[in-house]
């Protein structure tokens, strides 16, 4: 009896991911680029995230991740190049799952959060490079220092979100920096100047 209803336990716990996979199927994003609504767009903060990644004394790459992104995207698919962004992010919450590192890369020998709280990016040129690409040129400040960086978006897809029914657009960019070039220059070159950005953005659409 006690086999019978584990098997049977079992075989509900797999029907029941089967049976729901039509409708999230049907509820994935859809939208071609050039589908999707103009508007002004904000960050949905808990599916946005930005990675950044160093040289560790030449050994090996060692990355750590800053959470809860906020700011704005206004967009127009019919005239990429008008598109505007503004994100900013909390230098409080960069996390590398070392506690005792985090607190060194907040502290005034690296970001220092205290005085230079947000990292923000603000876009002043977006070029269409592809179908679903675009070079994105703008200013980022970090460390009380602005300099031009450059990302390389890529869109990776839009419509409803079947929990929060709201219209989404998503993308991920890369790019590259010199943390000296904004005053954060700890251990170069030691570990490593040059700074790996890998970063995945959620928009939703404001009503």
């Amino acid at each position: 009896m006690t086999r019978t209803k584990t098997f049977a336990a079992l075989a509900l716990a797999l029907a029941v991911p089967a049976l729901a996979t039509p409708a999230l199927v049907a509820a994935q994003a859809t939208a071609a680029p050039s589908a999707v609504p103009a508007g002004t767009y904000q960050v949905e903060t808990h599916h946005t995230l930005a990675e950044f990644t160093v040289s560790h004394f030449g050994f090996n790459d060692f990355f750590g991740v800053i959470p809860g992104a906020t700011g704005t995207m206004t967009l127009n698919p019919a005239n990429l190049g008008a598109t505007a962004l503004d994100v900013s992010l909390p230098v409080s919450a960069i996390s590398t799952t070392n506690a005792t590192l985090d607190g060194e890369l907040k502290s005034a020998d690296w970001f220092d959060a205290a005085k230079y709280p947000t990292i923000r990016f603000v876009s002043h040129k977006v070029v269409p490079t592809g179908d679903r690409t675009a070079r994105i040129e703008g200013d980022l400040t970090m460390h009380g220092v602005t300099k031009p960086v450059t990302l390389d978006a890529t869109f990776g897809g839009a419509g409803s979100n079947p929990m929060s029914k709201a219209f989404t657009v998503g993308f991920g960019a890369t790019g590259t920096l010199k943390r000296s070039d904004f005053g954060v220059s700890k251990y170069v070159p030691f570990v490593s100047d040059e700074v790996r950005l890998k970063i995945t953005v959620a928009f939703e659409k404001k009503a």
